[in-house]
């Protein structure tokens, strides 16, 4: 399990890489025109026009996010990362969208619009779980059904052809089943939510507990809706951007919001110095590009995906522990009277917009609260991932760098293919082939059949068997004149 979280955390590594430059982008947008933030704010002048269209820019990818890790996964978690998968993914996505829209879910179940947090559900399912859920569907299918042999009369539909047919009809049926659970779940959420409003600042860091530990669902929006928006009569966000006071409502204005900035402004960036410091030799230069700039797009504007996607499927436990520490650092910031308000997210953007509003208090204690964070997220951070050998970005296997440098003993293609065919019990125990950059992929149908010391005597660095239908032939960076020769002979 362990090992396909880990596979998934690599596969969402290309679309995290977009995201840092969008927040950056939209920070200075958000700087330029502070009317963004708000609807029907009038917007004029140069550098207010500047700010919108650089917003916007940002935004074509920060509010898509779903959309790039449908692909991402899609193709990432393929066995040879074929674009078909990513084809899949996207025909999987679409579909489940789609039949779990509103209007259709409506349409399907009427009784739905008489109950608003049912509604409320059904409008947030474009959300990343369901865009990894579809990249994983995508790829699964593609894994399983790419070399596929249908009847002569269906031949057209054989192979890769028939993997985004397959996808749309088993997202068909998960869209069949999510239909019933996916309001149990948001309406169960939902009632915690309202269950914890009564617990002061221990309520607030647990809700800011669960924010972050659901991003990966996308079920964290029904938790927000309870605390930042006036679903339920409370509404921390709204109030306090309409320029109220906690003498307006029944609590104390902008706790559900103030721990955010301690957390994303300064203790990303510290948790980012320790993966820096922790990553291996070889790799801090990649380390350094993925989270310094997700750091950085966390500090200005608050948008902290980059930097979260980046890590929590690569070490689950390590983001178990972030979530735990944005709760303690959120009681804490409650306790002390430091309140600060976004309306886009926890970045010094929204600090600096906000500290002027009425219900904006001891906004000078971010410095205090954010150096505390630093340090703090830096220390646990830095300890989780030597203690338990985490593989945060810079700090995973190193198993295709040291393949990229096995050498092949035999230059004769032809011939190591056919020695490694033999070693697999012939061509009729070989049901498919494909290749990755350092081995040959195939699956088999008797695996007593195999000979690995035939195998290695072809010259090869090494033969893997990960199950009993798969054998795995690490080749080096020359496998593809391998493959090549050996689908000839297939």
């Amino acid at each position: 399990m362990m090992k396909y979280l880990q596979k998934l955390g690599k596969s969402l590594m290309l679309p995290v890489a977009c995201l840092p430059i969008c927040g950056i982008l939209m920070g200075i947008g958000y700087a330029l025109c502070p009317a963004t933030m708000i609807a029907g704010r009038e917007m004029s002048g140069f550098l207010n026009l500047l700010g919108f269209f650089l917003v916007k820019a940002g935004g074509a990818l920060i509010d898509n996010m779903a959309l790039l890790f449908v692909i991402g996964v899609g193709v990432g978690m393929a066995d040879d990362h074929d674009g078909t998968a990513g084809l899949a993914a996207l025909a999987s996505w679409l579909m489940m969208t789609n039949l779990l829209s509103v209007g259709v879910v409506s349409t399907l179940m009427p009784s739905i619009v008489d109950d608003a947090n049912k509604t409320l559900a059904f409008s947030a399912i474009a959300n990343p779980f369901i865009g990894i859920l579809s990249g994983i569907i995508g790829a699964s299918c593609y894994n399983k059904f790419k070399s596929t042999k249908l009847p002569d009369w269906l031949s057209f539909f054989s192979g890769k052809r028939c993997v985004a047919i397959i996808s749309g009809v088993v997202a068909i049926v998960v869209s069949a089943i999510l239909l019933f659970v996916w309001p149990i779940v948001y309406g169960a959420l939902l009632a915690v939510g309202n269950g914890i409003v009564s617990m002061g600042a221990v309520g607030a860091g647990i809700y800011a507990f669960l924010n972050r530990l659901l991003i990966p669902t996308g079920l964290h929006h029904a938790l927000n809706n309870v605390f930042w928006f006036d679903t339920v009569g409370l509404g921390d966000l709204s109030h306090f951007w309409a320029g109220e006071t906690s003498a307006d409502v029944s609590w104390s204005l902008g706790m559900y919001m103030s721990g955010f900035f301690p957390c994303m402004m300064f203790g990303i960036p510290g948790a980012a110095l320790a993966m820096i410091h922790t990553a291996k030799s070889n790799k801090k230069k990649v380390a350094i590009g993925l989270v310094a700039s997700a750091a950085v797009c966390a500090f200005v504007c608050g948008v902290t995906e980059p930097f979260e996607f980046g890590f929590m499927f690569l070490a689950p436990v390590l983001y178990l522990i972030y979530a735990l520490l944005y709760g303690i650092f959120t009681t804490i910031t409650v306790l002390l009277g430091f309140r600060a308000g976004f309306s886009f997210s926890a970045g010094a953007t929204d600090l600096l917009f906000s500290a002027s509003l009425p219900a904006a208090a001891n906004t000078w204690l971010i410095i205090p609260l954010g150096l505390a964070a630093f340090a703090v997220f830096y220390v646990v951070f830095r300890f989780a991932i030597v203690k338990f050998d985490l593989k945060t970005p810079g700090r995973e296997d190193d198993d295709v760098e040291a393949e990229k440098k096995a050498v092949l003993s035999n230059s004769d293609f032809a011939e190591v293919a056919s020695i490694i065919l033999e070693g697999l019990g012939g061509k009729g125990n070989v049901k498919s082939l494909d290749n990755c950059i350092t081995r040959l992929r195939l699956e088999i149908n008797d695996y007593t059949l195999v000979d690995e010391k035939k195998i290695k005597s072809a010259g090869v660095a090494g033969v893997m068997r990960p199950s009993k239908t798969a054998v795995q032939v690490i080749v080096g960076t020359k496998v593809q004149f391998v493959a090549d020769e050996m689908k000839k002979m297939l």
